[in-house]
């Protein structure tokens, strides 16, 4: 009997050992960035989701009074909405705060080419961005990765950080430095209040190669095919070079965001294959009647 229970227990941590070797190896699976900039730190995100609702509104309002805020029964909306629905789940993951983010998504018609996701869940494309490249479903859920991964990362709420830093070093000097280390909250205050420029606000290169590939990722995991971002930018490197569109004004070139899209690819092609088998292994919903 004590034999047994010997061996029962072996088996018991052998189990256990593997199942936390095979939770491990999970855990690292998809692409690598690393932990998010402390220049968010400084800048309250209350503050920046709260200006980003603001300004979303305001955007609405506008388009609406052009007529151009496609309703929520029009085809684009419902499509966005329906690949949004796959995405955001796994979204939530990157980002304790996005579990509380009223999300929404909306569709302007507009030719610009052009797509954005707020802090705080509020998404926007523009009609000039699907139609004129006219995207697939992969395309668009590479594009609306790319930009919720920009929200999930704070990027907004680093540069308005940075920006911070910049301006108090200017008018305040070295000294100013030492008390940034405690985070002077005048600091955040006029932080808070350039929430004004949410709607215009430039990325980093590095931004945006970071959010590249969590929206690859975040696409994969969903569903859609990660090579898709290939096609895309393909697509984009054939829009008039002399006159690149704003969405493309702080972006790496096409070339370059290839080049990574199809290194980091073996990272994320088995979460979009896995991610697919379930999809076709899950059983048939039947309405009720």
């Amino acid at each position: 009997m004590e034999v047994r229970m010997i061996r029962t227990r072996g088996v018991r941590w052998t189990l256990a050992i593997a199942a936390t070797l095979a939770l491990a190896v999970q855990a690292r699976e998809g692409v690598e960035v690393g932990k998010n900039s402390a220049f968010a730190d400084l800048v309250p995100a209350e503050e920046v989701e709260k200006a980003a609702v603001q300004q979303y509104r305001a955007l609405q309002q506008q388009a609406s009074q052009r007529r151009a805020l496609l309703a929520g029964k029009h085809r684009q909306v419902q499509r966005l909405q329906r690949i949004a629905d796959r995405i955001i789940p796994l979204a939530l993951a990157w980002n304790p705060r996005a579990r509380g983010w009223k999300w929404e998504v909306s569709v302007i018609d507009a030719p610009e080419i052009n797509a954005f996701c707020m802090p705080g869940g509020k998404i926007a494309f523009y009609t000039g961005l699907l139609d004129k490249l006219a995207l697939t479903d992969d395309e668009v859920a590479m594009v609306m990765g790319h930009e919720i991964a920009h929200a999930l990362r704070e990027h907004a709420r680093e540069r308005m950080g940075k920006s911070a830093v910049t301006r108090s070093a200017a008018q305040l000097g070295g000294a100013l430095l030492a008390g940034i280390l405690g985070i002077d909250p005048r600091i955040t205050d006029t932080v808070a209040r350039g929430g004004a420029t949410l709607l215009t606000l430039e990325f980093s290169r590095d931004d945006e190669s970071e959010a590249d590939l969590v929206g690859m990722e975040l696409a994969a995991r969903a569903g859609y095919d990660p090579r898709a971002g290939v096609s895309l930018w393909q697509k984009m490197g054939r829009l008039d070079k002399e006159s690149p569109p704003q969405w493309l004004s702080t972006h790496p070139s096409g070339n370059n965001r290839i080049a990574e899209i199809k290194k980091n690819l073996p990272h994320v092609l088995p979460l979009y294959e896995r991610a697919r088998q379930s999809e076709s292994t899950a059983p048939d919903i039947v309405p009720a009647r």
